[in-house]
């Protein structure tokens, strides 16, 4: 049997039977629906966006990213100066996983991308994908997930997780998990999201403070 309890901001808690104290809670804060965007960024501060020493843990959920041009990546880079440069250095490791519509190709591996763009970062400034490989068809799409623990912190690197599922124009379903940490000590206060090439034709980014 499961409890749902309310916090002070009316969000809804789910428990098991009996465990109705130290909830922590997600708590929504912002949402960007592209339409042939460019960009999408969430600047502390800016449009009722929180990223900040509220919350030690932020959760970005990105639904259904569809690219404007075949077969780009879906990426993300942070900013310690409210937006004004998006290249905080990082360092990461992933693996992707993947199975062919067809059943013939499927795999599980360490993804550096040696044969493509570079996804493992090693003090390097560019951005770190989320997921590659996408057409435009109206049916290709991305989802997923990326956490930034402790952004406003000024005295320890910051730490990210990703996680993304999406259809690959092999055609093929592909999971890539990837994680590392900005380098820096300086507060990350800003994220932006984009493509590789063109625009975010569709597809939105939802922002939320962990308790």
């Amino acid at each position: 049997m499961a409890l749902v309890k309310l916090n002070n901001r009316g969000v809804r808690s789910a428990t098991t039977f009996g465990s109705i104290t130290g909830l922590g809670s997600m708590i929504f804060i912002k949402k960007v629906t592209a339409s042939s965007s460019s960009t999408i960024s969430f600047v502390d501060g800016t449009s009722d966006v929180v990223l900040d020493d509220t919350y030690k843990e932020y959760l970005f959920t990105f639904n259904n990213m569809h690219p404007a041009t075949s077969g780009v990546d879906f990426q993300f880079n942070l900013s310690v100066d409210s937006g004004s440069n998006y290249n905080v250095t990082k360092t990461s490791a992933g693996i992707r996983a993947f199975h062919g519509e067809d059943g013939s190709s499927a795999a599980l591996a360490y993804y550096d991308g040696t044969n493509a763009n570079t996804y493992d970062l090693a003090q390097s400034t560019s951005v770190q994908i989320l997921f590659s490989g996408v057409n435009n068809n109206n049916d290709d799409s991305g989802s997923g997930i990326l956490r930034v623990f402790e952004p406003s912190s000024t005295t320890f690197v910051k730490h990210y997780m990703t996680d993304a599922q999406f259809s690959h124009s092999t055609p093929r379903s592909m999971r890539f998990l990837f994680g590392g940490y900005a380098n820096t000590t300086s507060a990350v206060d800003a994220v932006q999201f984009s493509m590789s090439s063109g625009n975010i034709d569709a597809g939105d980014i939802c922002l939320y403070g962990i308790n």
